[in-house]
């Protein structure tokens, strides 16, 4: 067994080698702006162009769709704050589900200071957003509804097939933050009927600084960034090549292992989470009955503080957190547990493990003996 025993791969991914064996050639040999001219330059714009065909391909979408960003917080950033506003003297509307990324959340809460109204869309207590509670609250005013194919906290996946069809109904583009399902779910944008979808590389074995925004055929978004002639003219900007290309090489990787990679980690998921429940006393997984990605145990433990069971887990060789790694130091208690109504006494206990492609049986066995110890004792020894 390797140390560190890493699960919080819904934080980050490490690189795979391969994608880094694709990129290097581009920050040396070939450190060609894809803007010029010169042969250079038109290799450099071919190894762009080559990556954006990788990256539509994994997701059904056509090369020409997909716009190049420098992550999945710049995707959402554009996708909510680029769209046409209703032609109408009362403020225009956003509806976001109450369990979104800090990148929706936070980009929605901007609008709001800019005098639009910010409406958060209630989630069950298994953590899924009914369509009718959509439905009810779009109204003439509403520019854009937001919702995330997969929780980055709990994993649980959104009906995001019925909530296009609501949305297209009433002329309102729907945006879907897919960065943390890329990897192990099937993502199909023509079937999903999304308006925008956020991508993101390093959630998927690929280099940090990269991501991409699916704008589907025909959908009305204003330009993002000024300057030059960048992505068709949508954002301005000298493109960052080998992070491009690795984003590439990792989308390539998905389509040929993400059948295997799925399976595999939800056996060894399910191993998990079973174990802890044998071994543990007074500990729920969080959305147990809820579709949810295959690598993701969320598990709350009652009278127990999350942050010390992470300090103890740290201290015996193993990486994993309470939640999402851009709110790591907070503690609050999780705006997606509370949003579900899980009660504080089981709430302030959440550990996220979310497993990955290196993550062995060996792995899940140490993890459970070293959390059944920790709780125990933290619990003053009472089993």
């Amino acid at each position: 067994m390797r140390f560190p025993v890493y699960l919080d791969h819904a934080a980050t991914t490490p690189l795979a080698p391969e994608v880094l064996e694709a990129m290097m050639p581009y920050f040396s040999d070939h450190p060609w702006n894809p803007s010029a001219t010169y042969s250079g330059g038109h290799e450099a714009r071919e190894a762009v162009e080559a990556a954006r065909r990788q990256v539509a391909e994994l997701v059904g979408a056509s090369p020409d769709e997909i716009f190049f960003t420098s992550g999945g917080t710049e995707a959402d950033n554009w996708a909510l704050k680029a769209v046409p506003v209703p032609s109408t003297d009362e403020p225009p509307q956003v509806l976001v589900s109450a369990i979104e990324h800090a990148a929706v959340l936070e980009t929605a809460e901007a609008l709001g200071r800019r005098g639009w109204e910010v409406v958060r869309i209630p989630v069950s207590n298994e953590g899924r957003v009914e369509p009718n509670d959509v439905e009810k609250r779009i109204t003439f005013r509403t520019a854009v509804v937001a919702v995330m194919l997969a929780n980055n906290e709990i994993g649980t996946l959104q009906p995001i097939n019925e909530l296009s069809e609501i949305c297209g109904e009433r002329g309102v583009p729907l945006h879907v933050d897919a960065v943390q399902a890329l990897g192990t779910t099937e993502l199909d944008v023509r079937a999903l009927g999304a308006s925008t979808v956020a991508l993101s590389a390093h959630k998927i074995y690929g280099p940090k600084g990269a991501g991409a925004l699916y704008v589907r055929a025909g959908t009305a978004l204003a330009r993002w960034m000024d300057g030059g002639s960048h992505e068709h003219g949508m954002r301005a900007g000298t493109l960052n090549v080998p992070a491009i290309v690795g984003f590439g090489k990792a989308c390539e990787l998905v389509r040929e292992r993400r059948e295997a990679d799925s399976e595999r980690l939800r056996h060894l998921r399910d191993r998990l989470c079973r174990l802890v429940l044998e071994r543990i006393p007074d500990v729920r997984v969080t959305a147990e009955a809820a579709e949810r990605l295959p690598q993701f145990a969320h598990l709350c433990f009652r009278g127990v503080e999350g942050h010390a069971i992470l300090t103890a887990l740290d201290t015996a060789g193993i990486y994993a957190s309470a939640g999402a790694a851009c709110s790591a130091g907070s503690v609050a208690t999780s705006h997606v547990l509370r949003a579900m109504g899980i009660p504080d006494e089981w709430a302030r206990g959440a550990v996220r493990l979310t497993l990955g492609r290196t993550t062995t049986p060996d792995d899940v066995d140490y993890t459970v003996e070293v959390l059944a110890t920790t709780v125990s004792e933290l619990r003053g020894g009472a089993r």
